[in-house]
């Protein structure tokens, strides 16, 4: 179920569209809140020793903002380029319940992932996820493109750097996945994206769970 590709539609009336860079955050509205029109956005919160925990991942249609948790440190970090605008937060009853709900979802769904048994699953299970939120059909399965860090994978299943790079290396050994070793490749003759390296291309989503499902035994 994801709501949030028809909630522009549905939504308050069109604001000024800004742009913003890879690694820049969001900054915090009073008022108002941000509705992504482009672009993948990550939600963080941080502990007194730095200990940086994700609060989700955020797409087109998705909205963020300090309004919507009673979290602080809140941040909203750009992982690729965005496209965003604000949105006051005034009476758009059937759209905000709408966007609540999709942002509940989501954000119970990751809750989720993070709690699997043991550290293979939760990523299996976020790459999963991944597929379904971000992913790019291709002929050879879902591409997510390489927008999230080796370090930035670990920090959302509680895990190092290091366990994730060889889990992956595990995993792709195994035929479960599948990591791009060019820059840019294109997948399939009608299928004029690139992607750069290190982009990863996984099955679908009832191969995936068939696949680790020996894993959770």
């Amino acid at each position: 179920m994801y709501i949030s590709k028809h909630l522009s539609a549905e939504g308050p009336d069109l604001c000024l569209l800004k742009r913003f860079h890879r690694k820049d955050c969001l900054p915090a509205l009073a008022d108002e809140i941000w509705q992504i029109e482009k672009g993948i956005v990550r939600t963080v919160t941080w502990n007194p020793q730095g200990q940086v925990t994700t609060l989700g991942l955020w797409g087109q249609g998705d909205v963020v903002g300090e309004s919507l948790t009673r979290i602080a440190p809140y941040q909203m970090e750009c992982l690729t380029p965005v496209v965003a605008k604000a949105l006051p937060l005034t009476n758009h009853s059937q759209y905000w319940r709408d966007a609540l709900l999709n942002h509940l979802c989501q954000t119970q769904e990751l809750f989720r992932i993070i709690h699997q048994g043991s550290v293979t699953e939760r990523l299996m299970h976020l790459l999963d996820w991944l597929a379904q939120r971000f992913g790019q059909p291709t002929p050879e399965g879902q591409v997510i493109d390489s927008f999230l860090t080796h370090h930035e994978l670990s920090e959302i299943i509680g895990t190092t750097r290091v366990t994730v790079t060889r889990l992956l290396a595990k995993l792709e050994a195994q035929g479960k996945l599948t990591r791009l070793a060019k820059r840019e490749k294109q997948l399939g003759q009608n299928n004029q994206k690139t992607y750069r390296k290190g982009s990863i291309i996984v099955p679908s989503r009832h191969q995936i769970i068939r696949l680790i499902e020996p894993d959770m035994q």
